[in-house]
């Protein structure tokens, strides 16, 4: 395949066969703590829950990421998103397999609003949770989940003022009562949204929510 098809890599523009990245810009993606809080996955030393989470607990109850939202993760994230390179989902679903992975009876994809779905033409939070599904064999809720309020976007707002900007966002139209519920989506920030989206599933009955993120952003 890589004598076929043969691409440069993403970042660099190196040769790299038939993968996106090339092993130098692949090895350096930015790594997260080796202790990380459980719950939200914010550094915390010994591997605790994090002050913030004992403090006020969100929603979800834990959180599967990959890398820290930094160079060139960023670069990556924003290129599915903005430049339609459908084919970085592939790249990151298949990351998200090579870790840990949570157990779930259903993966829900963070929903975009119509708007924003329109303007874009995708989700990229479905794009990841596809392959995911089918690697997985666990079932893909695409139609019962949606996104209500047309918000602004979140990067454009303060930490503390994300959580309001996102409060009664969602709707669900089916029963999760019993349900370990994956939440897939592109990158967890403060988690406001996160935390908006699971508390609007466990109102519908889910038992469990797992966030499943491709990066997490870290303060400081």
């Amino acid at each position: 395949m890589s004598v076929l098809l043969p691409q440069d890599c993403l970042l660099c523009g190196a040769a790299s066969g038939d993968t996106l990245l090339c092993p130098a810009c692949a090895a350096s993606l930015p790594a997260l703590p080796a202790t990380q809080c459980p719950v939200c996955a914010s550094p915390s030393p010994g591997g605790g829950v994090c002050g913030a989470c004992l403090k006020s607990p969100p929603d979800f109850d834990a959180t599967f990421a990959v890398w820290r939202y930094a160079f060139p993760v960023d670069r990556l994230v924003q290129a599915l998103k903005f430049e339609h390179r459908l084919a970085l989902a592939g790249f990151f679903a298949a990351a998200m397999r090579a870790g840990p992975r949570p157990a779930g009876d259903l993966l829900v994809p963070v929903p975009l609003s119509p708007a924003r779905l329109k303007e874009r033409g995708f989700n990229q939070a479905v794009e990841i949770a596809r392959p995911l599904a089918g690697a997985l064999g666990i079932a893909l809720s695409l139609d019962d989940c949606r996104r209500t309020a047309e918000t602004a976007p979140q990067t454009s707002l303060p930490w503390k003022e994300r959580r309001r900007n996102v409060k009664n966002a969602f709707e669900c139209r089916v029963d999760l009562t019993g349900k370990s519920v994956v939440v897939i989506d592109d990158v967890m920030t403060t988690g406001a949204t996160l935390a908006e989206f699971a508390r609007t599933l466990k109102r519908h009955g889910a038992a469990r929510i797992t966030n499943w993120v491709v990066a997490r952003a870290l303060r400081g």
